[in-house]
Order: C-alpha cells, then sequence, then structure tokens
C-alpha cells in the first residue's frame, strides 16, 4: 500500500504542485489516509486562497432554510406547491419532513456509506478511481487535478440510473442500502418534481424525465487539523435539474443568500432538496439554483452525506426555457443546448463559484 507523500512547507520555493497532487491521488488512499497518518499540518495543494478564507466566517444569523412538511400534500397540496415555489424562487434551498422514509434507513444509508470510508484502506483503494466506467468510483475531489486548491474530504460514487452499476461493483459494505435509497430518491424525487412542475402551472408529469438519470455521491467529510485553511466542499450550484440530499448531524452545509452565507442546520430525519442549473434554465429563470458549500470539519467525529442528483437520461435531447413558460412578454433567456453539452461545460468549468447557466444566455 502507498503512503502519504510528505507535504512541503508552504514557502518551498522549490514546490511542484501538480507533482505533490499526483503523489496524493496515486496513494488512493484520501483525505482519510492524510488523517490516519496522523498529519498536524494540511498538504500546501489543499490551502484555499486569501479571498476564500476570508469569507469563511461570512454566514447571516437571521436567516434559516424553509422547511416544507410533505404529510400536508394530501390535505392542502396547493399550500406546500406555494411553499415549494416559493423556496424554490428565492432561496433555491429547502428542507422537507415527513416524507415517508423510515428513520431507520436514513440511520443506516449514512452509516453504511461511513462504513465504506472507514474500511481498511486496501478495501477501499480498489475501486478508487477516476473513470465511472464501471459505475462506481471512490476518490478525493473530482476537480483535484483542475482546481485552484483542493477541498478537504473523499468521495464515493454510485451510478443509480438510467442503468444501475453492475451491482456486484457497488461495494458490498453499503450495496443493499445504496440500492434501498435509489427506490425511495425516486419516490420522493416525482412527489416533489411534480409539486415544482404544477408551481409553474404544468402537469404533474412534465418533470417526470428529469428524474431518470441518477448518480448518488457518498461524500465523508474527516476532521480536518487546519479548518481554516481549506473548505469541505468549494463554493458552486450544482449543474443537474434536482438533488436530494441526506446529511448526518455534523453540519457545515451553507447556502448563499442575499443576507449572507446561512447554515443549513441539520433537521432530524429531513432531506435537503436544491434547485440545480438545469432546472433554473428549463424554468426560464423562475426557480434559482444556489451557491453552496461545505465548511472543512473542525468537529471531533467525520461529518457524512449523500447526495443523488436527479437528471434527465437522453444526453442527446434538445434542453432550453419550456416553450410553455415564455411568451412575448417573458422570452426565453437561454438558448438550446444537449444535456452532453450542459455537463461538458460544467467539468471543463470546475467547481470555481461561476455560474454555469451564463455560459448559455441568449
Amino acid at each position: 500500500m502507498s503512503t502519504i507523500p510528505p507535504s512541503p512547507p508552504l514557502s518551498a520555493a522549490s514546490y511542484d504542485r501538480a507533482e505533490a497532487v499526483k503523489q496524493f491521488d496515486n496513494t488512493k488512499l484520501g483525505v482519510k489516509g492524510l488523517i490516519d497518518s496522523g498529519i498536524k499540518t494540511i498538504p500546501s495543494f489543499f490551502v484555499h486562497p486569501p479571498e476564500i478564507l476570508s469569507d469563511l466566517k461570512s454566514r447571516s444569523q437571521s436567516h434559516n432554510i424553509p422547511t416544507v412538511d410533505l404529510s400536508a400534500v394530501s390535505s392542502s397540496r396547493s399550500a406546500v406547491i406555494n411553499q415549494i415555489h416559493h423556496a424554490a424562487s428565492t432561496v433555491g434551498f429547502f428542507q422537507v419532513t415527513n416524507h415517508g422514509i423510515p428513520p431507520e434507513l436514513l440511520r443506516n444509508t449514512i452509516a453504511a456509506v461511513k462504513a465504506f470510508h472507514e474500511q481498511p484502506p486496501e478495501q477501499r483503494s480498489k475501486v478508487y478511481r477516476r473513470e465511472m466506467g464501471t459505475g462506481v468510483s471512490y476518490i478525493s475531489n473530482v476537480d483535484l487535478f483542475q482546481s485552484k486548491a483542493a477541498s478537504w474530504r473523499d468521495t464515493l460514487q454510485v451510478r443509480l440510473g438510467p442503468v444501475t452499476a453492475d451491482r456486484e461493483e457497488i461495494p458490498e459494505v453499503c450495496r443493499e442500502q445504496v440500492l434501498e435509497w435509489d427506490k425511495e430518491v425516486v419516490r420522493v424525487g416525482e412527489v416533489l418534481l411534480g409539486l415544482l412542475s404544477e408551481g409553474l402551472g404544468l402537469g404533474v408529469e412534465r418533470f417526470r424525465e428529469l428524474l431518470e438519470g441518477r448518480v448518488m455521491v457518498g461524500h465523508y467529510y474527516p476532521f480536518c487539523p487546519q479548518p481554516d485553511l481549506t473548505v469541505g466542499l468549494n463554493s458552486h450550484a450544482d449543474p443537474g435539474a434536482l438533488t436530494v440530499l441526506l446529511q448526518d448531524h455534523v453540519g457545515g452545509l451553507q447556502v448563499r443568500t442575499e443576507e449572507g452565507w446561512v447554515d443549513v442546520k441539520p433537521v432530524p430525519h429531513a432531506l435537503v432538496i436544491n434547485i440545480g442549473d438545469l432546472l433554473q434554465i428549463i424554468s426560464n429563470d423562475e426557480y434559482k439554483s444556489a451557491d453552496h458549500r461545505v465548511l472543512a470539519n473542525s468537529s471531533g467525529e467525520p461529518r457524512v452525506s449523500l447526495a443523488v442528483f436527479l437528471n434527465p437520461s437522453n444526453r442527446e435531447k434538445m434542453f432550453g426555457p419550456l416553450p410553455e413558460l415564455t411568451s412575448t412578454e417573458k422570452p426565453a433567456i437561454y438558448r438550446n443546448f444537449t444535456v452532453t453539452e450542459f455537463f461538458t461545460r460544467f467539468f471543463m468549468k470546475g467547481l470555481d463559484g461561476k455560474t454555469l447557466p451564463n455560459f448559455f444566455r441568449l
């Protein structure tokens, strides 16, 4: 098993960042491996520039993310539609409670993903790879080689739809929980996309195709010995249609609002939902995607979260503002594009905080 390369002093004139990043990636141990090695100083390529670090303390104490009770759908559907429409068209984030997923499954899924990341190094390194050909990939930082600075987290990715990763490729320690989780996300996602569609005056099935392409990421944020020098996840907006997130109790997720950065405080048994860039474009800016980030973990225990990104499965179909939502009074703001072009642009851009929709504005 590879060993963790030492980090040179920040002032080292001969420091070769590209080589240091390559050595780190070649260990196949991730950030967890760095912590297990007993480091007290983070490697230089994890240190973010002053303009990022100076903004980490910026947050609004008076603002909370909306919470929507989905159990009210049967008795007060129009009220729930209005609540979701308001959240989606303003902050772009909301939490949902009483969604019907058993609390035991919530706990078990988080625990299973945590167990994957805390396996012996030789077990998790078996699936450490930067390509998703098998549908399963364990990496540290999807943009490790493109970003200006790395973030303090590791990630397990699993393709869930339209074709699920081969069952035997999904690590056994979390296989059953991930597959069961996908079924529940499909059910809840269908409800949410229906409510979002109705909020725009469209039929309940209008966004059904946005559910077919799904990828799960299971993030693991270990303790960081220098949390003021890095982040857990850089500021970005999700590119797809909708994201369904389950987070544990540790916290650290923040969303940018008009009043500054706001903590998305963990609510027991709740799911965090956020609008992606694709849905913002399809809605012709009626709904808003939002920049969000995760602070480096200063807690004594790791933070674990699972996000499922909901996207169309037909990569060559043209998307853009829906004709039903454009008129001479409100013309289309964006041009049409294929999903392939859209995501190619996202990965070229990286998680750098710049807005993806701007690349497609008319």
